[in-house]
């Protein structure tokens, strides 16, 4: 293994390390993983946050930005849809609201280099990080996730209530997954810097005291349906059956409003050509893990020629845009849902992947500066100072 790539590795366990309290990823993942909550206190010491409640409700107001209010008065809960006017905040009472933003990380350097900081976790699995802000007494009620998630404390403080309780019955007609008999088990209250991890299930309500913003780092955790239906759309745009259905051996039914066992074993055969291979799975899942969502739009930069681009990236070296996702798996390369084959740069190409940039003065061949200027082309990648 090269030098360079033990240092980054090293960097990021010392990284890890300090998000878990001093505990190694491993044992994290052993003992914590799925399985049971983790405190964190100082899990970043001084930690503050990366933007204001201001730059956040300008986040809010963004056309591409996915932003959600939530209300609640007494027993009733209201949410609403960004992007929201400005104006919109003005009139919000002084406390028991939320508003929450999606993938901040797609908007803010510092903000994507601290979800980065929890790449002791795959980034197939890694997803976004969201940032809310609250005033006094706001929150999103009692609830539970299907994913793991960290709550880490930016400014202010927030009491965190959780129980292991089995029953998940949900409010009626609620517009959120309003837990109905929420029992608290254990609760703290989170200052700037400390850290919650929760695994999938565990109930938890969180309060602001005060006004405070929490960075919530989740993962995904697709269902087995969702995995199942596309995979089975993936297998429908790669196959190509032939033939038509035909029975020239037909016989004569007595009831003809009844399939006849001949015909279910003929479409039974004709089905049975659909297979797959652990290749098929590879593919599929690097499609489906790296393409982005649906709202997502990649901004194209100004055209660049092939020679300018090369000298830049000679220069200055590269990174992924950060609305980017690059995973990789033996040879093959998937770059927001699409495949690409590593060839020659295979090793450079992973680097990208790991560290999300190439370091300037790196020496590439004609075959990888080609790739590289088509995806700077298409928005995936940018300069350091774009």
């Amino acid at each position: 293994m090269r030098y360079d790539a033990v240092m980054k590795k090293t960097q990021h366990e010392i990284s890890a390390l300090e998000l878990l309290g001093g505990m190694a990823p491993e044992a994290f993942l052993r003992d914590y993983w799925q399985k049971k909550p983790l405190l964190v206190r100082q899990a970043i010491s001084g930690f503050s946050g990366v933007l204001t409640p201001e730059e956040l409700a300008g986040l809010a107001c963004e056309e591409d930005v996915q932003s959600r209010l939530v209300t609640q008065r007494r027993t009733k809960w209201q949410v609403e849809d960004g992007p929201f006017a400005e104006e919109h905040f003005l009139g919000l009472p002084g406390k028991n609201w939320t508003l929450l933003v999606q993938d901040v990380n797609h908007h803010l350097n510092e903000a994507d280099a601290l979800l980065r900081r929890f790449s002791f976790i795959p980034y197939a699995r890694l997803d976004d990080l969201m940032v809310s802000y609250a005033p006094d007494g706001g929150g999103v009620g009692p609830h539970f996730d299907t994913y793991d998630v960290f709550l880490l404390q930016g400014q202010g403080k927030r009491l965190w209530r959780i129980s292991e309780q089995q029953d998940l019955t949900l409010v009626e007609d609620a517009p959120l997954r309003i837990l109905k008999n929420f029992e608290t088990q254990q609760e703290w209250i989170l200052e700037p810097g400390d850290m919650l991890y929760l695994p999938p299930h565990v109930a938890h309500w969180g309060i602001a005291v005060g006004d405070c913003m929490t960075y919530s780092i989740g993962f995904r955790a697709p269902s087995a349906q969702e995995l199942v239906s596309e995979f089975l759309n993936y297998l429908q745009e790669k196959s190509s059956a032939a033939g038509i259905y035909a029975d020239p051996d037909l016989k004569l039914q007595a009831n003809p409003a009844e399939m006849s066992g001949d015909m279910l074993k003929k479409v039974a055969g004709m089905l049975h050509e659909l297979q797959w291979d652990q290749q098929d799975v590879s593919r599929f899942l690097g499609q489906y893990l790296s393409s982005p969502k649906p709202y997502v739009l990649f901004d194209q930069p100004a055209l660049m020629s092939e020679t300018v681009f090369r000298e830049r990236l000679h220069i200055e070296g590269i990174s992924l845009a950060r609305k980017s996702q690059l995973l990789y798996c033996g040879e093959s390369l998937f770059l927001n849902g699409e495949e690409f084959l590593a060839g020659s740069a295979g090793h450079e190409l992973r680097q990208l992947a790991d560290n999300r940039q190439l370091s300037a003065g790196f020496s590439a061949s004609d075959a990888l500066v080609k790739m590289l200027h088509a995806w700077y082309l298409d928005g995936y990648l940018q300069f350091p100072d774009e």
